[in-house]
């Protein structure tokens, strides 16, 4: 903490190791949001807003512009034996969270107190304003996103005319991103002892020709703005079964269904319910219903910034294969991308980590297309 404390600038990979040592696992991210609310506060040219534990920094020259860059302060929880905080060998850091997303964090910290030095001093950032959202709760069930939390009291501090996430993507616009739905399959039989089971009628054997359909599942990859998106659905929960000696009438299959931002949660539910039909409605009970939903976000690869975004990393854009929070504002209107230092894969496992190289790379482009000098 003491050397997030200092005044700025510092050293990127000292920013994310003091951010690393923090635990802010879902939920608990009160202590970061101290932290980083008393560092932005003690910066001039900056506009800050605590709400809950969500910290926005803004700055307020008044143009018709506006820029959003944001990332999450939470992290999974840590597994079980690792060691806790943060590791520098060489010019690696290493910990939970390195990579999903504190080195992103590290970028917007950074960014966000040189936006305010240069209002400041009177400088605008390319003609536009600069709007930094560190925000709680991603890595839970988005019903208990920091982003609602904020748009619920004050809306007004996420609108923007195009949103950065500093999620981990090598330095590459992932841009966009899938949609995605969870549905509960209902199968149900008839009850029956184990020794005459001819006189029942078994829900979880009914369950290979559903399984069956959803294993032989031949994914949409449509291209959209010259990227390929590629859909994907599994089974990822099954509960069913009465007693040792009872034929069950009754099994649940829960199914994820990632599809392509081209189209709707409800295109997407209607095309997976005629995917299913074959395996379904033959008792009396069997039905479909959906769990959550979350709408996709197209690429907008033509807007302005994320198109300059793409030429300035110098890297071709990707599709986002996941879904992350440019689909909260592309459903406000707001064109959104991906873009952040860090391996993704990498991300949620053992061994999270992030370099100097990568985070100094992404402030780089940041400013580039920001329009102010490191």
């Amino acid at each position: 903490m003491a050397a997030l404390a200092r005044s700025l600038p510092l050293d990127l990979l000292e920013i994310a190791s003091a951010l690393v040592e923090i635990p802010s696992v879902s939920r608990h991210e009160s202590a970061i949001a101290d932290l980083i609310e008393q560092h932005l506060m003690g910066q001039a040219g900056l506009s800050v807003v605590r709400i809950g534990d969500n910290v926005i920094a803004r700055t307020e020259h008044g143009f018709g512009v506006r820029v959003l860059l944001g990332g999450h302060l939470d992290t999974v929880p840590p597994f079980g034996g690792s060691p806790v905080g943060s590791r520098l060998e060489g010019e690696r850091l290493f910990g939970l969270g390195a990579t999903d997303m504190k080195g992103g964090l590290a970028v917007l910290l950074d960014l966000a107190c040189r936006a305010g030095r240069a209002t400041a001093s009177g400088t605008a950032l390319a003609g536009s304003d600069l709007t930094v959202v560190f925000y709680v709760r991603e890595e839970v069930d988005r019903a208990e996103s920091g982003l609602l939390e904020i748009f619920a009291e004050r809306p007004d501090l996420l609108k923007a005319d195009v949103a950065i996430l500093a999620e981990p993507t090598g330095g590459r616009v992932e841009a966009g991103c899938q949609g995605t739905l969870r549905a509960r399959v209902t199968l149900t039989g008839e009850r029956a002892h184990t020794a005459r089971p001819w006189m029942g009628k078994n829900a979880i054997h009914r369950l290979g020709p559903l399984l069956a359909i959803v294993t032989s599942y031949k994914e949409r990859r449509p291209v959209l703005d010259g990227i390929s998106y590629r859909e994907s659905l599994q089974a990822v929960r099954v509960s069913g079964g009465v007693a040792g000696n009872v034929v069950p009438d009754h099994v649940e299959l829960t199914i994820n269904y990632r599809f392509a931002p081209d189209r709707t949660p409800e295109q997407a539910f209607s095309d997976l319910e005629e995917l299913l039909v074959p395996a379904l409605m033959q008792e009396e009970g069997d039905r479909v219903m959906l769990e959550d939903a979350a709408a996709g976000a197209l690429p907008n690869l033509d807007h302005p910034v994320i198109a300059q975004l793409v030429r300035s990393s110098g890297k071709d854009a990707s599709a986002k294969l996941g879904w992350t929070d440019v689909s909260f504002f592309a459903v406000q209107g707001v064109p959104a991308t991906n873009f952040g230092p860090g391996d993704p894969t990498l991300a949620h496992t053992r061994d999270e980590r992030v370099s100097r190289a990568e985070l100094e790379e992404v402030r780089s482009v940041f400013s580039e297309v920001l329009g102010f000098q490191l």
